[in-house]
This record gives C-alpha cells, structure tokens and sequence, in this order.
C-alpha cells in the first residue's frame, strides 16, 4: 500500500464509519465540483449506464432505493427519467450530503439513513442502486443483506463502483492519476487534509469484481453480472433479489 494510505481506516470497523461520516460532511460543498473535475465529467455517463441496468420501465410507477445517495445525483438520473413516474428513495447517513442535493429531482426524497440499519420494512422496493458507497461501508456484506432485505423477490440492485484495471499500461496510469494527481487536486479544491487520500487507498482496499460478485450471491442475490467500463476503471454490478 501507498504511505499515504497506510492509517486510513479502510478495512472496516467503527473508526471507518466515523471517519467516512466525518469525511463526507467536511466536503459536502465541493462534492459534486470535484466528482466531475476528477473524472473527467464522466461520472455523468457512468451514472446513466447504472440507471439504465435497472430495468425500472417494468415498474415505471413503483418504488425505488438509492443508498449511500450522497448528494443525490444518481437517485436523480432514475427520477428524472423520461417515463418515470415513481419514487426514489435517497439514504444516506451524512445529511449534509442530502441538503446539497434538494431541488435535483421532484421525484426523490431523500433520507437519512445508514444503510446498514435501513428504517425500512422488508421486501418494499422495486428496485435499488449504490453509487460509489459500497466500499465505504463498515461492514460490506451486511450492506448487502440490508440492501436484498429491503427488495421484493425479482427486484435489480445496481452497484456502480471504481475498480483498478488489470493490464498495463492502463493500470500504471490509473494508479499514477490515483495516487499522486487526484489527491493533490482534491486537497486543492476540497480544503481537506485527507478526504482525497481515502479515495484510492478505499478503492485499493476493496474487492475486486469477482469477489463483489461473490458477496452478493452470498447476501441474497442471484443471476449476478458485472460489466467493466473506461478500461477497469469502473464497474457496474448488477444482481436479482432471490425469488
């Protein structure tokens, strides 16, 4: 691992949830600025390809979840699609992500909520997403059960989340960008010692497409797929509630 990320809490436990939930409220105002900036403005067409995996037209009236919604984006792509005429419920645990994204869609509400105590009953969403918030779970697999909990039986749950390429020198590149110019622009921008620090020291830390695969199967989905997309950089998992 990389010095810098060597005391970040990126493998699990309550030092983990205090610090994600100190991060995030810290830069709740640069936030969306610095997703596009960093990215390229591609987060945008990432954020389209997970609403698109959905399969929301077959409940276009229906009831759906967004965790770890941050400042709403992704919840707003599904709620701001034409022909959609349902719900999306927007959970997250850092409700100063929530107030910044007021006003992004009329057809999301936004909650606060941690995602590995959701406050809803079982099986009462036809469908669910997660935006780049999986890794930063305490507990990853306990996510995942809440999340197929909260499903009815059939319903899709996208994950969209940052992988690392496999094969140079896609990979030598990516991780140079990660490591080096990424943190120095966010601190830049951000104004925060180590928010941009914990990005790719989390992403290294979490498990690679196959093994997020694994662990959904294991917390209740079935007919589980992922799709890489810009070269690894990315990756778009989708799962089915079992039945």
């Amino acid at each position: 691992m990389h010095p810098a990320e060597q005391s970040l809490p990126v493998t699990g436990g309550r030092a983990k949830r205090e610090y994600v939930r100190g991060v995030f409220t810290d830069i709740a105002p640069r936030y969306d600025l610095l997703n596009h900036v960093l990215s390229l403005n591609a987060d945008r067409g990432w954020r389209r390809a997970a609403v698109s995996d959905l399969g929301w037209e077959a409940h276009p009236e229906g009831r759906y979840l967004d965790l770890c919604a941050g400042t709403l984006d992704l919840a707003a792509e599904l709620g701001n699609r034409t022909g959609f005429a349902g719900t999306v419920v927007g959970a997250d645990f850092v409700p100063a992500m929530l107030r910044l994204g007021a006003g992004k869609s009329a057809r999301v509400q936004p909650a606060t909520a941690d995602a590995l105590r959701l406050p809803f009953g079982d099986a009462i969403f036809d469908g669910a997403t997660v935006g780049f918030g999986v890794r930063n779970l305490m507990d990853l697999d306990r996510g995942l059960r809440e999340a197929a909990r909260v499903l009815r039986p059939g319903a899709r749950f996208v994950v969209l989340e940052f992988s690392t390429p496999r094969h140079q020198p896609m990979r030598a590149m990516y991780l140079g960008y990660f490591r080096h110019v990424l943190p120095r622009v966010g601190r830049l921008v951000s104004k925060h010692r180590s928010a941009y620090d914990w990005l790719p020291a989390s992403v290294l830390a979490f498990p690679e497409p196959p093994e997020l695969a694994r662990r959904m199967e294991a917390a209740g989905f079935e007919a589980v797929r992922w799709r890489s997309l810009w070269g690894g950089i990315v990756a778009i998992h989708m799962g089915v509630r079992t039945r």
